[in-house]
C-alpha cells in the first residue's frame, strides 16, 4: 500500500532525554536535538510560535523552531521529498525554512542528536541557509525518509515591524514520491 498523507507526521523537537521519541515536546521547547513524541496540531493558533508582541514587532525580532518530518509508514520510503511554504498570510511576519544538516535517522532510540540544538529561540542554528520557497520548484530538497525515520526542518520567523495582524499563519507543505 502507498504512503498516505496520514503516514507523514510533523512533530516538535525536544532537548530532553538521551534519544529520539522518548519525551513530549512543546512549541516553545522545540529547539532541536531529538524528535519528541508530540505531534503538531494542524490549524491551531500558536502551534509553533507565540504571538509577536508590540516590542518584538518594532525590533523585527527573529525566532527559531526545529520540527521533524516523521515517515510513520511501516515499510515504504518517502523519496524525492520536498518542503515549501504553500500558504503564508500577507503582511505578517516573514517565515523561512531550512533543512537541518543531520542525516535522516530512526525515530525511536536514535541516541546521536537528530538535529542541531540551539540555546534559546533567539539563537540561530549554525551552518543552515534559510529560504522562503512558495512553490515545489523552489522548495527545500529533503531527500529520502525511510520507514520509521525522521528528518529535521528549521523554521525562522522574522517580525516585520508591520501593522498589527490577527491570525498570522503559514502552511508548510511536504511532498514526496512513494514506491507503491
Amino acid at each position: 500500500m502507498a504512503i498516505l498523507a496520514s503516514d507523514i507526521k510533523f512533530k516538535y523537537s525536544t532537548k530532553l532525554g538521551s534519544a529520539g521519541n522518548q519525551n513530549t515536546g512543546t512549541a516553545a521547547g522545540s529547539l532541536g536535538k531529538y524528535i519528541s513524541t508530540t505531534e503538531i496540531t494542524s490549524a491551531q493558533l500558536n502551534n509553533l510560535f507565540d504571538d509577536v508582541t508590540g516590542d518584538e514587532n518594532v525590533a523585527s525580532d527573529v525566532e527559531y523552531r526545529c520540527i521533524f518530518i516523521h515517515n510513520a509508514h511501516a515499510t515504504l520510503t518517502l523519496t524525492n521529498t520536498y518542503a515549501w511554504l504553500s500558504a503564508e498570510t500577507a503582511s505578517g511576519a516573514d517565515i523561512s525554512i531550512s533543512l537541518d544538516e543531520a542525516i535522516a535517522s530512526r525515530v525511536v532510540g536514535s541516541s546521536p542528536a537528530q538535529a542541531q540544538e540551539i540555546a534559546n529561540e533567539s539563537t540561530a542554528p549554525s551552518t543552515v541557509t534559510f529560504i522562503s520557497p512558495t512553490t515545489k520548484g523552489a522548495a527545500v530538497a529533503v531527500g529520502a525518509i525511510g520507514p520509521g525515520w525522521v528528518k529535521a526542518i528549521w523554521v525562522r520567523r522574522t517580525a516585520t515591524s508591520s501593522a498589527a495582524l490577527d491570525n498570522d499563519s503559514v502552511t508548510i507543505k511536504i511532498e514526496g514520491d512513494t514506491p507503491a
